[in-house]
């Protein structure tokens, strides 16, 4: 363990966009009116998580390009696009495009697995191709090697008045560092510096060994080692930690007593790993932020990295995200060593 954590360098946070569905216009809104208010609190990032079929945000990507107009500085990432539900080609070209009209901010964030509920929805998904789709890395590769710039087609050229490229266009040349994985074990760490990605690990990991540890700390700790070793840049590469962290130092009293309940509901899957996964889910810090950076250094992942994307809790009310962003950039971010972006 260092001796010190490292300053915080970048401060992000993470939403789910939730909506109601008789209105679903009002919830997206939110999201983009929440992320213009994090580029004027100088937050270095705003990530999207990815909902299907659920009353979050199913189109990342166009929500980006929606707040890649409304903003001018800050960062936008997903965290996480499961490719299951995509093609990685013309996953490639709207990530590009989106890239193009933002000026090289957005940071896509994804994942590999068959998509959830994958029984009830492929006859809708690949009612042709479902028993031989790849859900595996070989589907992350295909996308990198696509948004880096690699051939997509056997042909280029002028066919009578078109003329026609053999790599994905736009093509974004900065865009092929700026693409992270999602990932939750050891395997899915080191692939992701192999493949010279950047790390996103959230407040999710999976606990490999029956025997333990139980830490999810510990855990979570050992991947992002497992991911320097195997990157290209070692120490330097980019890994981002994705806790609930709810600040409270402007909350009324009425938040802070349901932020806390919030957080207790949910604090007994911590205890152990759940379901055959053995997922270990990582305990809401709630509290001033003077206690939240005491449990933040005592963190031993926590300690070894310089970007975070802090996961706002998916039910609370507009306000209440309000004061949280607020609290987290006027008093958190500096606590921890971060200074906001100009």
């Amino acid at each position: 363990m260092p001796p010190t954590p490292r300053p915080l360098r970048k401060l992000g946070f993470l939403t789910i966009g939730l909506f109601d569905e008789a209105d679903p216009r009002r919830g997206h809104e939110s999201t983009l009116e929440i992320i213009e208010l994090g580029e004027r609190l100088g937050f270095d990032s705003a990530w999207l998580r990815h909902r299907h079929l659920q009353y979050g945000i199913s189109s990342p990507v166009a929500v980006m390009a929606a707040a890649s107009q409304r903003t001018s500085r800050i960062e936008l990432g997903t965290a996480v696009i499961p490719l299951g539900w995509e093609n990685p080609l013309r996953l490639a070209e709207d990530l590009a495009t989106v890239d193009i009209l933002s000026g090289g901010r957005i940071n896509p964030g994804v994942s590999v697995g068959p998509p959830t509920h994958f029984d009830e929805v492929k006859g809708a998904l690949y009612p042709d191709t479902a028993d031989t789709e790849d859900f595996s890395y070989e589907r992350v590769r295909r996308l990198l090697d696509l948004v880096r710039g690699e051939p997509a087609s056997d042909f280029s050229g002028v066919q009578g008045f078109e003329v026609f490229s053999d790599r994905v266009q736009p093509h974004s040349p900065g865009l092929g560092r700026r693409l992270w994985y999602g990932g939750g074990s050891v395997s899915s760490a080191r692939w992701a510096g192999e493949h010279g990605m950047n790390f996103l690990t959230s407040s999710v990991v999976k606990a490999e060994s029956p025997e333990g540890p139980y830490d999810f700390a510990e855990i979570q700790l050992s991947h992002i080692r497992a991911f320097r070793a195997a990157h290209p840049d070692g120490e330097a590469a980019r890994v981002s930690q994705g806790l609930v962290v709810i600040p409270t130092d402007s909350a009324s009293a009425e938040q802070r007593a349901r932020y806390e309940e919030y957080a207790a509901k949910r604090t007994p899957r911590t205890a152990a790993p759940q379901g055959p996964a053995r997922l270990m889910f990582a305990p809401d810090i709630v509290g001033t932020s003077e206690e939240i950076t005491e449990r933040l250094h005592a963190h031993a992942a926590f300690r070894e990295v310089d970007e975070v994307a802090f996961a706002l809790p998916f039910t609370f009310e507009h306000e209440d995200y309000v004061q949280i962003l607020s609290d987290m950039a006027t008093k958190l971010g500096p606590a921890l060593g971060w200074r906001p972006g100009a």
